[in-house]
């Protein structure tokens, strides 16, 4: 997602290590280095055709339809689409299904989400989210506000009870136009419009430059990014109070009650290595690398007197540039880091880490990652990973938020790393993958100008070899 200070200001081209994707767990291959990749075979869903209107190339037999376009299509209020898509959940009903959209407006974008009555936190705000109700082939029928008066509503996580959790990305305090304190995390509905009335900040989760979500099915955990700098993020975990049962509405009614603001206990992630503190998860440099870890109390989660990752030390936490999208699954939860530098702090340099973190053995590893890539020009060069979903098909699929050439980048449940979409349009970043649930659709946007995909095509298990 876009943030305050984007990778374009880090890149270093001089930078020679390691080049390439490489992976570790149940994904075990390296994916070539660019030096060879013009001989590597085709992997995936085979290369990718440009596509003659210019906006999307994808594999041949595949296909698209734009669902919604930033200021062309119109709300079911008759405002246009607001800019700047980016996380998104699908969410299945009857023959068809109900994408939640979020809007990272931060101030100078041209269309804002409207300040609807009884839907809007803050009117001061121009982020927030859209639902857009589609058919069982991903045809837009109708699109229509469900959250306005946020501010950088950058990515979010789908939650066990079907809902979405917003998150905004941001520290920004009440004043001037902002009426109110922001940088919370908010709860949608995807079918229940009364249920979206009167937004609720979830203060329990803390106030900070939130990015996105994970939520632990079997005991409503919730597991979350911080996407900051000077100094880096933090990786979250929040615990609910005991007795406590996620369900729709269960989140809304704990922030409302007695104390919510500070319900269960929200703690950050602290990795330890052969007994040895790490501080900086740039420091793993070898995918399957893994690290203890253990939990810190957060003492301020609304960061009433200073930023809540400035009151924890260095030799408390672990922290980390850039971490970005979050998607549980395997019984954990997967996030990524988008780049680090040493110019940000960071010990190691890459262009991007996904790691997995496994609550049952309280140990976190790291599964892919990218070196620094020496030439973002070239179309098989990929990094800056940023969302992330998991593919029904096997493997993930990756947004692509770096330099030069945007891709949707998809990884196979063996390793190898092949391209399922490209940017023919501009270089604005992708945002938001999400498949439907029978599979047969995988939305996703181009943040600008502001497109909406549904990609259809012959799924199957991605190919690891030719032919």
């Amino acid at each position: 997602m876009s943030a305050p200070v984007s990778r374009r200001s880090f890149i270093s081209r001089g930078t020679a290590g390691g080049l390439g994707i490489a992976f570790a767990g149940s994904i075990e291959a390296i994916a070539g280095p660019p030096a060879f990749a013009a001989t590597r075979p085709p992997l995936g869903y085979g290369p990718l055709v440009a596509d003659p209107a210019g906006i999307l190339a994808l594999p041949a037999g595949f296909s698209y339809r734009i669902v919604a376009e930033a200021g062309v299509t119109k709300l079911e209020s008759g405002e246009p689409t607001p800019s700047d898509a980016d996380g998104t959940a699908s969410f299945s009903h009857g023959r068809g299904g109900t994408l939640v959209n979020n809007h990272e407006i931060g101030g100078s974008e041209p269309y804002r989400v409207p300040a609807l009555p009884g839907l809007t936190y803050d009117p001061g705000a121009g982020g927030g989210t859209t639902n857009i109700d589609v058919d069982a082939h991903g045809e837009r029928i109708r699109e229509y506000v469900s959250l306005a008066g946020t501010h950088n509503n950058c990515a979010g996580g789908k939650t066990p009870w079907s809902t979405w959790l917003t998150c905004e990305e941001t520290e920004q305090r009440a004043g001037g136009a902002f009426q109110k304190d922001h940088g919370y995390v908010f709860e949608v509905d995807p079918f229940d419009r009364k249920a979206n009335q009167d937004p609720v900040p979830l203060k329990f989760l803390g106030r900070y430059s939130h990015e996105a979500v994970a939520v632990d099915p079997h005991t409503s955990a919730i597991y979350l990014t911080e996407d900051a700098g000077g100094p880096n993020g933090l990786y979250y975990r929040w615990t609910p109070p005991k007795g406590f049962r996620g369900g729709r509405g269960a989140l809304r009614k704990l922030a409302l009650s007695d104390g919510g603001d500070t319900a269960g206990k929200l703690e950050a992630m602290s990795c330890y290595h052969d007994g040895t503190h790490v501080a900086d998860l740039s420091e793993a440099t070898t995918p399957g690398t893994r690290y203890q870890v253990k939990w810190v109390e957060v003492p301020d989660r609304d960061a009433r007197t200073q930023s809540v990752r400035v009151q924890l030390t260095n030799d408390q936490v672990t922290r980390s540039r850039k971490l970005e999208g979050a998607w549980w699954a395997d019984g954990g939860a997967y996030f990524v880091a988008s780049f680090a530098r040493h110019t940000d702090g960071s010990v190691n340099e890459h262009d991007g880490q996904v790691w997995f973190y496994d609550p049952r053995h309280q140990t976190v590893t790291l599964k892919t990652l990218f070196g620094v890539n020496p030439d973002p020009t070239q179309d098989t060069n990929y990094d800056g990973p940023d969302n992330i979903t998991v593919s029904p098909y096997g493997g993930v699929i990756l947004a692509e938020d770096g330099e030069g050439i945007q891709h949707l980048v998809g990884v196979t449940d063996k390793g190898k790393a092949y391209p399922m979409a490209r940017n023919d349009h501009n270089d604005s970043e992708f945002t938001g993958p999400t498949f439907s649930a029978d599979g047969r659709i995988l939305f996703a946007n181009i943040q600008t100008p502001g497109h909406v995909f549904a990609i259809t095509g012959p799924w199957r298990r991605p190919a690891n070899t030719e032919g």
